[in-house]
């Protein structure tokens, strides 16, 4: 779950890329890089930290030209340390080239194994290096050409920019699983990035999103771009998960609003669970749509009785346990005033290990809540999702571990409900397929 961007044509390139990042952080808080195309020559800056962080006045000016691409990071393969920022920058034999990723390739080991029996030297521990030397070894006479047989060469859920001398190529994997939309600016050029509210900070028109399978080229001094469909139609399978958590509520992914789609989570839980309460509050951010779909549906008050601190990152990237817990007390504070006395109804987007869920029903307890009902605006995570997002194994997944019951018990709530998975589909809508691994254990890229 990384958030990617690319801008061509446009007379402030990276300035643009900037600013669609610092929209995009919520996707990545790792690190942050940007490359930009000055007369066939690219610059690249990036390091760990979050977009302000890393880009000042003095090293955006640096970043010169009409063509940027740039990338927040969100570790589902590779490390923490510099080497494993994008985008990812090389001269190779058709001149300099850079790239940014959005996903995670299921067959890396196999492929990089294979590169280093052929003699390649990473550099770090990123899947995307793996596409860089794909097209560097190739034989092929012509970068796209080059660029198909890397595709070729992958399995995974991915959208890619790659960003050459003249040209910025745009692919979305077979199945499109990340999303990836396309944008005009006001002064002519063009922006892809990976979500719409990108689009809304730079002033740029939506245009249409990317196909799944399919391959966009925008050329420097072009006006119009070209498509070609990489593979054969197949059903696509957006991950549900955008819609859930990750994306901005002010973003359309494939066509949704996110913010609506997650009020309707809200009420097919209303429905599906009838409790005597006095409040339904959210864990915010992400759980306060669908907190309001759910108060709308049962009549039931709406409180924000959670204060979230926002200066502090989310927790769901944070890779340490210890850290986690410590960034729960940090992170949200109960009202005692508003809770007091009350039977409640919490709602939040998912629960993963438990450890987060435990502690905000132990912190509203303390805050004197009479009642605590959790409610899960998803179904139960019981599979490590390798599509892009940093689940953990199995092992540490707790409705993989424990019943509904035992999950109820151990983070010490008075009931809890989720949502089942045809639940699910038809609160997203039952006229397309979604990736739901992390609920039904389907893993169908093969």
């Amino acid at each position: 779950m990384c958030a990617i961007v690319g801008v061509i044509n446009s007379n402030h390139a990276s300035k643009t890329a900037y600013y669609a990042l610092f929209a995009m952080q919520h996707r990545g808080q790792e690190a942050t890089g940007i490359s930009a195309n000055n007369n066939h020559h690219i610059t690249t800056i990036k390091n760990k930290g979050l977009v302000t962080d890393v880009f000042n006045q003095e090293n955006i000016n640096k970043l010169i030209g009409k063509m940027a691409i740039g990338h927040n990071r969100y570790s589902t393969a590779g490390g923490e340390s510099y080497a494993d920022a994008q985008p990812v920058f090389a001269n190779y034999s058709l001149g300099e080239i850079s790239i940014v990723h959005n996903g995670n390739l299921t067959n890396k080991d196999e492929v990089r194994n294979a590169l280093i029996n052929e003699g390649s030297i990473f550099q770090s521990h990123m899947d995307t290096e793996n596409i860089l030397h794909l097209i560097a070894r190739s034989k092929e006479n012509h970068l796209q050409e080059r660029i198909v047989e890397a595709i070729n060469k992958i399995v995974g859920a991915y959208c890619l920019l790659i960003m050459s001398r003249s040209k910025l190529f745009a692919i979305r994997d077979r199945y499109g699983v990340r999303p990836l939309s396309i944008g005009r600016l006001k002064d002519g050029g063009y922006i892809v990035a990976s979500e719409t509210c990108a689009f809304d900070l730079v002033g740029a028109k939506f245009i249409r999103d990317v196909k799944p399978g399919e391959m966009i080229i925008f050329e420097e001094g072009c006006d119009k771009f070209k498509s070609i469909q990489l593979f054969e139609e197949t059903d696509p399978r957006i991950c549900a998960f955008e819609y859930i958590y990750f994306a901005r509520p002010d973003s359309m992914i494939d066509g949704k609003n996110v913010y609506e789609t997650r009020i309707k989570l809200g009420k097919t839980l209303a429905k599906k669970s009838k409790i005597d309460a006095d409040l339904v509050i959210p864990v915010p951010d992400s759980g306060v749509p669908a907190a309001l779909g759910y108060s709308q549906e049962s009549g039931i008050r709406f409180e924000m009785a959670i204060v979230r601190n926002h200066y502090v990152g989310r927790t769901f990237i944070e890779p340490t346990q210890a850290m986690r817990n410590l960034k729960v007390k940090l992170k949200l504070n109960p009202m005692t005033s508003v809770l007091k006395d009350k039977k409640i109804i919490v709602i939040d987007d998912s629960i993963v290990r438990g450890t987060t869920s435990k502690k905000i029903v132990e912190l509203l307890r303390q805050a004197g809540a009479k009642e605590i009902h959790m409610r899960i605006a998803a179904p139960e995570i019981k599979f490590p999702d390798v599509y892009g997002i940093d689940t953990p194994t199995k092992e540490e997944l707790i409705s993989a571990n424990m019943s509904k019951d035992e999950v109820c018990k151990y983070i010490d709530a008075d009931s809890l409900e989720f949502l089942e998975i045809d639940e699910l589909i038809n609160a997203l809508g039952n006229e397309r397929k979604y990736s739901l691994l992390s609920f039904d254990g389907n893993y169908f890229i093969k």
